[in-house]
C-alpha cells in the first residue's frame, strides 16, 4: 500500500453519510451512461469497484443484473448493502479482489481510480477478474478541471492555504494525463482490446450550504486540507468560499457547478 492509499483510507473513514449529503448527487451523475458502456443488462455478472453509497450497484441491479459490489471504507460498504441490498456487497481494497479469474461479464468503477495509489496495478487485477470479451467502464475526473470543481480549490488558494505536507500526491510514475488519449491508453495498457474514451460534461446543481457541507465535513482532499486548519483559516475559506459562489448562483439560488469527467470503456 502506498503512501497516497493510506492518506485516503485515513480522509474516507467513517465518512459515507456525509458523502451521500454532499458530494454523493454529483457523483452519481455518470452511472447510467457507464452501465451503457459496459453492456449491463439483465443477467449479466457485474462488479462494482469502489462503489461508495451504491449508487452504480443499485441502478445495476434495476436492470436485472448479477450485482457484486466491493469497496475499501466499511461506513460505505454498510450504506451500499442498505442501497442495494440484492447485491453482494463486500469489504476489498484494490489492488487484491476476493474473486476467481474471469468472474464477471462486466466491471464497472465510478471514480474509483482517482482513489487509488497504483492504478495500473488497479487495472491489471480488475482485468483479472473479467471474463474473455467482457467489458470494463470506468470514470476519472478530467484534467484541467471545469469551473465548478475549482470553486472550493480556489477558495482554500484565496485563504493562503497550500496542501498540507501529510496529504501525499499521487507518485509521478503511478500518475496518468487526465484527458482521452491518456485515460484510453491506461486501459490498453492493461491489456484491454477496443479501449476508448469519451468527455462527460454536466452542471450540478446544489447549495452552496450543500457544497460547503463536504469540506465542512472532511470529505475528499479538499475537506482534509479544510478540515486540517485552524478554526480562524476555516472561516477565511469559508468567507471565500461565499463570495465566490456569486458566480455560479441562479436567480432562484442555486449553485450551477459546471464538471467534467472522462469515461472509458474496453474489451477484455
Amino acid at each position: 500500500m502506498t503512501a497516497f492509499d493510506t492518506s485516503e483510507r485515513r480522509a474516507w473513514a467513517a465518512q459515507a453519510d456525509a458523502y451521500a449529503r454532499s458530494f454523493g448527487k454529483l457523483c452519481a451523475y455518470p452511472v447510467p451512461r457507464l452501465l451503457d458502456a459496459a453492456g449491463i443488462e439483465a443477467g449479466t455478472r457485474v462488479l462494482d469497484v469502489g462503489t461508495g453509497t451504491g449508487t452504480a450497484a443499485a441502478a445495476a441491479c434495476g436492470r436485472g443484473a448479477r450485482v457484486a459490489a466491493v469497496d475499501a471504507e466499511p461506513s460505505m460498504v454498510a450504506v451500499a448493502t442498505r442501497n442495494a441490498p440484492t447485491a453482494d456487497v463486500r469489504l476489498a481494497v484494490l489492488p487484491e479482489l476476493p474473486f476467481a479469474d474471469d468472474a464477471f461479464d462486466a466491471v464497472i468503477g465510478n471514480f474509483v481510480l482517482n482513489h487509488v495509489g497504483q492504478p495500473r496495478s488497479a487495472l491489471k487485477e480488475l482485468r483479472r477478474v473479467t471474463r474473455p470479451g467482457g467489458r470494463m467502464a470506468l470514470t476519472v475526473w478530467a484534467a484541467p478541471a471545469a469551473a465548478g470543481q475549482t470553486l472550493l480549490g480556489r477558495a482554500v488558494q484565496a485563504a493562503g492555504v497550500g496542501r498540507p505536507a501529510h496529504l501525499p500526491a499521487l507518485a509521478p510514475g503511478d500518475d496518468f494525463s487526465r484527458d482521452e488519449q491518456g485515460f484510453a491508453a491506461l486501459l490498453a495498457g492493461a491489456g484491454l482490446q477496443d479501449a476508448g474514451c469519451e468527455t462527460l460534461v454536466w452542471e450540478h446543481r446544489t447549495t452552496p450550504e450543500e457544497w460547503w457541507g463536504g469540506p465542512a465535513a472532511g470529505i475528499a482532499t479538499i475537506g482534509q486540507i479544510v478540515r486540517s486548519q485552524p478554526p480562524e483559516v476555516i472561516e477565511a475559506i469559508k468567507a471565500h468560499f461565499e463570495a465566490m459562489c456569486a458566480e455560479f448562483t441562479d436567480r432562484d439560488g442555486v449553485l450551477v457547478l459546471p464538471h467534467t469527467a472522462l469515461m472509458a470503456h474496453g474489451r477484455a
